[in-house]
């Protein structure tokens, strides 16, 4: 592969800017693009596996939640014969991969990264369609996912430039460095269907890692797209292998194949622990013990202190909005528990209703603020916990299905008179469905807030220095926020990942990710005789 003459520095990685919707010539655009690809739609697209396409004989239908007349695309469903045929190709792949100088892998990322700024519009439209966003947050996505797409090269580069200076000793050279680990299984949510498959995948591959990637059944044409970007720019064969899936089939068995050698998971806590105790086990062939990483979800929780300021009040309220009902709650760093102190609870709580109560719900290509959740088992699951909470509490707005007919649509939804140990304050619903709880004393606060399993964000909104600094030392959170939204985080701004069941903090986006998809290596050799 022929060496760039481009030279990358650290000063030059910026993160991506969001696109402006309140310029018309930004919306057109946008509404171009949507137009391109519903002329588009229903197409069948294969399997790829050592830069070969394959068929299989059941297929898989992505959906457009929002609409159901829509068919995204057909996929194929493969089979453990395409498991094994990627894992050779991966294997065949890596040889050389794994060798190629870190400058030529750096680049062919950044060369995706400029690639996907060109098609950005076309990106955003597709994630429209296929998984429910609206503008705002379709557009977050793709810029994450270049932001990634930079960010970790330009760590590889660092790391490969400036390596660890280890202590002098008497007749000895020695150093240290960094080998890939060989296959790397990536696992990703519907969720962020271009920014986490990617964000896994860019961090195993530019580290001289081979992947394949198995896309989740309701975003499998984000994952394809990503395919496309990095075939574009140049990937060799087998880097990158697309299998479609059920992750009951070809998921499972992949998890526990003796020749995966690392797996990248986001997702339910229930699947990431199954993947954790499955992937402990050494099968016959088997000579490693492979690493896991693994997202798995929270119940986050916003305190909102006694506030005097009447604009940091106002703040918290539209942040608590945001954090809860942006993308239908259907965020793993989503604000599903809040935390009012007596002495505002009232006026936050009307601010609140009255403003939740304007939400417009409705297509996401319309770029309603709230559009449908994810599948018909997301709705059940999510309607089943709102019956639960009608039982048992306050229900203050929301709580219906909506346009039964056309998509998988919820009402927002809020509960009063929540208790910390009540079901919807203590399980992950992944819907817009918020428990508001009451507080009179900052110490009380943090202890619901620690009290779930969970630890994936928090924040809180304060004017009290003590109180923020008693969070910052006692709010047991992987990502804490100070007087802002929960949700939002930034490539090489806000490094993301949590605590206890929310996974295994693999702070994603921040400077010691890559660490995890590498192996580090001792040389010694002794000059003196």
């Amino acid at each position: 592969m022929k060496k760039e003459s481009i030279t990358y520095h650290k000063s030059d990685f910026q993160t991506e800017p969001f696109l402006n919707f309140n310029d018309p010539n930004v919306v057109n655009k946008l509404k171009e693009a949507i137009n391109y690809v519903e002329s588009n739609l229903s197409k069948e697209y294969p399997l790829y596996i050592g830069g070969k396409e394959y068929y299989s004989d059941n297929k898989i239908k992505s959906i457009n939640p929002g609409d159901f007349s829509q068919v995204i695309g057909i996929f194929q469903d493969s089979t453990q014969e395409h498991a094994e045929l990627a894992i050779k190709a991966a294997k065949d792949a890596f040889k050389n991969w794994s060798k190629l100088d870190p400058s030529q892998r750096a680049n062919i990322f950044f060369r995706a990264a400029n690639i996907l700024r060109q098609r950005k519009y076309e990106a955003i439209a597709w994630m429209i369609l296929e998984v429910g966003k609206n503008y705002s947050e379709a557009d977050a996505d793709v810029a994450e996912t270049i932001d990634y797409l930079e960010y970790y090269a330009q760590q590889m580069l660092n790391l490969a430039q400036n390596p660890h200076q280890l202590l002098k000793f008497p007749g000895e050279k020695n150093f240290y460095h960094y080998l890939p680990l060989g296959v790397v299984l990536v696992i990703p949510p519907w969720n962020f269907p271009l920014a986490i498959p990617a964000g896994m995948a860019i961090a195993a591959m530019v580290t001289g890692n081979t992947v394949i990637l198995k896309p989740a059944n309701d975003a499998c044409f984000m994952s394809y797209f990503f395919y496309s970007i990095m075939k574009e720019a140049g990937l060799p064969d087998g880097v990158l292998n697309y299998l479609s899936g059920r992750g009951s089939g070809v998921g499972d068995y992949l998890v526990k194949h003796p020749d995966i050698r690392m797996i990248a998971f986001t997702g339910s806590k229930e699947v990431g622990m199954y993947i954790y105790k499955e992937a402990s086990l050494v099968r016959p062939g088997q000579k490693h013990l492979k690493r896991v990483i693994a997202e798995m979800g929270g119940k986050n929780a916003i305190i909102v202190d006694d506030i005097k300021n009447e604009e940091l009040l106002t703040h918290a309220v539209n942040s608590v909005l945001v954090s809860a009902f942006g993308y239908q709650g259907q965020k793993c760093s989503a604000c599903s528990r809040l935390l009012l102190h007596k002495n505002i609870y009232k006026k936050f709580m009307e601010m609140f209703v009255e403003k939740v109560k304007n939400i417009e719900v409705g297509l996401p290509k319309e770029n309603k603020f709230m559009g449908p959740v994810i599948n018909k088992s997301a709705q059940d699951k999510i309607m089943e916990y709102i019956s639960i909470g009608k039982q048992k509490n306050k229900l203050s707005f929301g709580g219906n299905k909506l346009f039964e007919d056309k998509g998988y649509y919820i009402q927002p939804t809020i509960f009063e008179q929540v208790s910390y140990n009540d079901v919807i304050a203590q399980e992950e619903i992944f819907g817009p469905v918020l428990a508001v709880m009451e507080f009179d004393e900052f110490e009380k606060a943090l202890e619901i807030a620690n009290s779930t399993e969970y630890g994936l964000t928090g924040a809180v909104f304060s004017e009290n220095r003590y109180h923020i600094n008693k969070a910052i030392e006692e709010f047991h959170c992987g990502n804490l926020y100070i007087n802002r939204k929960c949700t939002g985080a930034i490539v090489g701004v806000h490094p993301f990942g949590g605590f206890n069941m929310s996974g295994t903090d693999a702070k994603a986006g921040g400077p010691d990710y890559l660490l995890y998809f590498l192996q580090g290596r001792t040389v010694s050799e002794k000059l003196d005789f």
